[in-house]
């Protein structure tokens, strides 16, 4: 059995565990191991696993799976747990940072409130006003991706009753995120890889949000690319102006920020909380399968 020493992060209820590679030499992980890694029974539990290295050029190497073993997308609370973690172990000389995420350059800083800004590149594919049939209904979708990609619901284009077509559900808490997102991530369109899928609410000048996320294969209490694509969907949808600030399934409020210049998006930001939950050891392949 490997004994690995861990921090446990959460941002905004998306959770991770951290693996700094000085204090876990030699740091092999395959997928079966980041699978019991992130087993909310069996192992630590999380939404995905982070490691920690270092760089001569950069302030340290992020490298990000999903709770299943899968990467190559960026992840944008994760990014945010990875600041604060080289933060408070003394890995950034400011409040400023320059790291690596699977292999691609982002920026971030750590803002004066204690919230953690993460620097996003520009989003690609946009198509708006598309159909994806899914929960027996052609449901009314728009895609993004912004480092991971994204559809974008709103909850009013879903039916209550398939068979009534002025029921519609009226509210965010009634939606079955499960059943339709995992349907919708699996759909051939967006193949290969798949999608995660997010559904939006607006109501009181509040706007709510949920996502199913792919890796994760559920609802997770946040997405930070989720949070950002929907902030831009509704920019494009429904003129809403940046900064957008979206209420996540924890509570938690994520604030996404960018330039809208010629139709363009650019300069985009994601703000939230961010906090170190525990700290601990975890005896790898300790369970017999």
């Amino acid at each position: 059995m490997k004994k690995l020493f861990f921090v446990k992060m959460s941002g905004a209820g998306n959770d991770f565990v951290i693996l700094d590679k000085g204090l876990n030499p030699d740091l092999v992980l395959t997928a079966s191991d980041i699978k019991q890694i992130c087993d909310r029974r069996n192992g630590i539990g999380s939404d995905g696993l982070i490691t920690i290295g270092d760089s001569d050029e950069y302030d340290f190497l992020m490298e990000y799976y999903n709770a299943d073993g899968s990467t190559g997308s960026l992840c944008g609370n994760g990014a945010r747990c990875a600041i604060k973690f080289a933060e408070s172990f003394k890995r950034l000389k400011g409040k400023e940072t320059k790291f690596l995420s699977n292999g691609i350059e982002y920026l971030g800083e750590v803002l004066s409130d204690g919230q953690i800004k993460v620097y996003f590149r520009q989003p690609e594919n946009l198509k708006l006003n598309f159909k994806v049939k899914a929960g027996e209904q052609l449901i009314t979708s728009h895609f993004v991706n912004t480092g991971s990609p994204h559809v974008v619901i709103d909850v009013k284009e879903i039916l209550l009753d398939p068979t009534n077509p002025i029921r519609s559900f009226s509210g965010i808490n009634d939606v079955p995120v499960f059943q339709i997102g995992k349907e919708i991530r699996n759909l051939p369109e967006f193949s290969p890889g798949g999608t995660n899928v997010n559904f939006f609410s607006l109501s009181d000048d509040n706007i709510y949000i949920r996502t199913f996320e792919r890796g994760v294969e559920d609802e997770t209490l946040a997405c930070g690319t989720g949070n950002v694509a929907t902030a831009i969907i509704l920019n494009k949808l429904k003129g809403i102006k940046a900064p957008i600030k979206l209420i996540t399934r924890g509570g938690d409020i994520l604030i996404v920020d960018f330039n809208s210049e010629e139709e363009q998006i650019k300069n985009i930001t994601l703000t939230g909380p961010v906090k170190i939950v525990f700290t601990g050891e975890f005896l790898l392949n300790n369970i017999q399968n």
